[in-house]
């Protein structure tokens, strides 16, 4: 099936379907092999110093020449050497997240770079358009990783920034099927953005034991949690369980990014400590359950998206 909307023209790209930039996770290798298939690959640089993040970029642009992009967490300590490094390199997209987009989007787009912005209401995706932004990501809270404090599901979510908004809507939160991306379409959005999906993938930097651990998740083995610094979803592990303990009693803000600074999320995507590591995933993990390649996993989901809008019932 052809197909030709506002986010495939937007980033020259086959399908409308973009693999979330994930710390731990999206390294040069997981972003070429989307891009190679006909989606949007993007590299997370919330967990590369400034270094790191040039090698990741520059064998990327040496693995495809398919559009590719970098998603920059604003609160990101090194922000400026990032957006730098990004312009350096001629990156051709960029998503921002957990932040103000007036701080980079203006500096980004004059060096002919597009932007898009993730948003967890209608609110924040007003705020995107007038910022400039290309396009906003509707993320529900059924998202793993950075996530709003408003507790707003994709489904609600979607249509609400769809009619807020002139710009094109990609939803996130909740999306691994070809069908539920059917769904999110019928909503209003004009393509998705799929994070957990992609992590189970050989691709994907973290480690095999975090892979194993998501295929073997199910209902409500994910939490939404540390609401008072910056809201991640996380699969349950002993250090879930500190994390709650604190909550639970009333912990302060600096408490909890006590708990947080000791380089949980890397000990735990990354280096596979499934006890004492920070385990940031989606819901949607409780429906995922087999490693496959990326690529094989983006033509799948189209496969399915394209029998959906032929055979909804």
């Amino acid at each position: 099936m052809n197909f030709t909307n506002r986010i495939t023209e937007l980033f020259n790209i086959q399908y409308p379907i973009v693999q979330a930039g994930m710390v731990w996770t999206s390294g040069w290798k997981l972003a070429s092999a989307v891009s190679n298939a006909g989606g949007l690959g993007l590299i997370g640089s919330g967990s590369m110093y400034p270094d790191v993040l040039r090698e990741h970029i520059r064998k990327c642009k040496a693995a495809t020449d398919k559009p590719y992009g970098v998603n920059v967490p604003l609160l990101y300590p090194d922000i400026d050497q990032h957006i730098n490094i990004i312009m350096e390199e001629e990156v051709p997209i960029v998503f921002t997240s957990a932040g103000n987009p007036k701080t980079w989007t203006t500096q980004l787009k004059e060096q002919g770079i597009k932007v898009v912005h993730v948003v967890s209401s209608s609110r924040f995706a007003l705020k995107a358009e007038e910022a400039g932004c290309d396009a906003v990501v509707a993320e529900g809270f059924e998202a793993g990783g950075h996530n709003g404090r408003e507790e707003t599901t994709t489904f609600v979510l979607i249509p609400a920034v769809a009619a807020a908004v002139k710009i094109p809507v990609l939803a996130a939160g909740g999306i691994a099927t070809g069908r539920q991306m059917f769904a999110a379409m019928a909503l209003g959005a004009e393509g998705v953005q799929v994070g957990s999906r992609f992590v189970c993938t050989p691709e994907a930097s973290n480690h095999p034991s975090f892979k194993e651990a998501i295929i073997k998740a199910v209902e409500g083995d994910t939490m939404l949690s540390m609401k008072k610094t910056v809201p991640v979803r996380l699969l349950k592990n002993h250090f879930y369980e500190q994390v709650k303990s604190l909550e639970d009693r009333g912990a302060s803000a600096e408490e909890l990014d006590e708990l947080l600074g000791r380089g949980r999320a890397k000990k735990g995507m990354f280096e596979g400590d499934l006890a004492e590591g920070e385990l940031e995933i989606g819901q949607v993990s409780a429906i995922i359950r087999e490693i496959k390649p990326a690529g094989e996993i983006l033509h799948e989901i189209w496969r399915d998206f394209t029998q959906a809008v032929q055979h909804p019932f």
